[in-house]
């Protein structure tokens, strides 16, 4: 699949840089005669005030973030048991959370509760019960060598199959298998082609392809499915999920269980129980990878399963789909933007503990890194064509519409996103995207991503929309300036498209690696 098209399966353009526009070729005498009234140009927009904070949410914030890590991630975890929250467990206090807290204390009466002690227990304890009921558990099967998480009274029946387990309901209206490919079976690519090859009467809702994994979800006339496999040294592995659509308030809360517990090739020694061989009375079934698992609702011959987008998905944002984390040798450590000719600005956070980092392919230095500012500057001997950075003068309003263009190390992403509170980028941004630069839809730069997370938990496979720190664009005028870089003028305001800003600016951007 080519790079191009991996970028569309996320919504976002990759396109390369025309070029800065030249200015007018030559200026026009003025012609004899008195001087014409100069007319006054007209006043720059005044930018939007910021909002009120919301004092609720600032109090929520505050509650969440005093309490230790595990806790905050226990949080969210339970708040997936009780319906309430789709998002990835990360321990970080975002609008997801606090709607899900919200959506818990109006469904339970208790709309003026803060999150104290009390409501902490409340929600644990339902969440407990409610896997206690489902009795979900995280199993090593054996036949796929994957550990998953099994609500196994929900899915009593199970079924040897060759490479991998199915459990399905009792009335086989959702199904869950793990698979394995034998060495040399096949590989994520042709797998992934297979699983989207056209079917008569399937429909394929999202699809995301990486050089270590796929993720594809869609539906039939009566079920959803989804499908994630991941590649690992000699073997593909992975688990489906197909189920009735009449179900899917329920089994949309168990595939976000299972696939956040979803391990496809876990280090020796994790601490899970291991599946249980089937009974006796259960004849191992034929099923080969890519294949749709039977369920209760109509089949497609060949159809490969897959599920709908989870609930709270926004059009054009990735999915938040749980899973498998690549390691830290397959992204690189951040992204930068080439401002000069072997000049590569980027933030201290992607290049910080490097013994050797790296612009693309080519060797390169930490040239200036400040941690006042958090900007880092590099100098490189061959990188791609420099684009004068133009930072905005007056900072973006809350919810004004930004583009942020980073690099996976084999194409560039252009993610959209907006402001929100605190100066904050909310944005589906990936590993890699620390340093990544942040411009309004003019094309002036706003800001670099201060940092990513190091310890995210992705949804399958991929981070959902969340919010990040934004290195201001005051901050990088400042910084560039010391070091000797002139900044272009500011572009006039306008709206372009997201693709057009990409297209404008995005061959000046460039995958920063740190090898150790």
């Amino acid at each position: 699949m080519t790079a191009a098209a991996r970028g569309a399966l996320l919504g976002i353009g990759v396109l390369a840089v025309a070029g800065l526009a030249a200015g007018p070729a030559c200026a026009q005498w003025p012609l004899p005669g008195p001087a014409a009234p100069q007319a006054r140009p007209p006043a720059p927009p005044k930018p939007k005030p910021a909002p009120a904070p919301d004092p609720a949410f600032e109090a929520a914030r505050s509650a969440f973030e005093a309490l230790p890590e595990a806790e905050r991630r226990a949080l969210q975890d339970a708040l997936v048991w009780t319906g309430d929250y789709n998002s990835v467990i990360n321990g970080a206090f975002g609008r997801r959370t606090y709607d899900a807290i919200l959506a818990w204390r109006t469904r339970e009466n208790r709309p003026g509760e803060t999150l104290d002690a009390r409501a902490r227990a409340g929600i644990l304890a339902a969440a407990e019960a409610a896997r206690r009921a489902a009795r979900f558990s995280l199993r090593t099967d054996p036949a796929s060598g994957v550990v998953i998480g099994v609500p196994e009274a929900r899915l009593p029946k199970r079924t040897a199959l060759p490479g991998g387990t199915r459990w399905q309901s009792a009335d086989g209206r959702i199904t869950l298998e793990t698979r394995s490919a034998a060495p040399g079976e096949t590989d994520l690519d042709a797998l992934f082609e297979r699983t989207i090859a056209p079917v008569p009467g399937r429909k394929i809702t999202y699809k995301l392809k990486r050089p270590d994994f796929f993720v594809v979800t869609g539906d039939t006339a009566e079920g959803r499915f989804y499908i994630r496999h991941a590649a690992g040294p000699e073997t593909v592995r992975g688990f489906v999920v197909a189920y009735d659509k009449a179900l899917a308030g329920e089994a949309d809360r168990l595939v976000i269980a299972i696939a956040n517990s979803f391990e496809p090739f876990p280090a020796a020694g994790t601490p899970v129980a291991p599946v249980p061989g089937p009974a006796a009375s259960q004849t191992a079934a034929t099923a080969q990878i890519g294949t749709a698992p039977r369920t209760g609702m109509a089949s497609q011959a060949g159809a490969s399963p897959q599920a709908a987008p989870l609930p709270g998905v926004r059009p054009g944002v990735p999915a938040p789909t749980p899973g498998f984390m690549p390691g830290p040798a397959r992204a690189p450590a951040g992204t930068g933007l080439v401002v000069a000719p072997g000049r590569v600005l980027t933030a201290a956070a992607a290049v910080e503990n490097c013994p050797a980092t790296f612009v693309g392919a080519a060797p390169a230095r930490i040239a200036a890194s400040d941690p006042g500012t958090g900007l880092a500057l590099l100098e490189v001997g061959s990188a791609a064509k420099a684009v004068a950075p133009a930072p905005r003068g007056a900072p973006p309003a809350v919810g004004e519409a930004l583009v942020t263009l980073a690099s996976d190390g084999t194409e560039v992403q252009a993610a959209p996103g907006a402001l929100v509170e605190g100066g904050r980028l909310q944005a589906p941004l990936q590993p890699g995207s620390a340093g990544a630069p942040g411009f309004d839809r003019s094309g002036a730069l706003v800001g670099v991503v201060a940092r990513f997370p190091a310890q995210v938990r992705l949804v399958a496979g991929i981070a959902p929309p969340m919010s990040h720190a934004l290195l201001p664009a005051s901050a990088l005028a400042g910084f560039l300036a010391a070091h000797g870089i002139a900044a272009a003028p500011a572009p006039a305001a306008e709206t372009a498209s997201l693709g057009a800003v990409a297209g404008r600016l995005g061959g000046a951007v460039m995958a920063v690696v740190c090898r150790r």
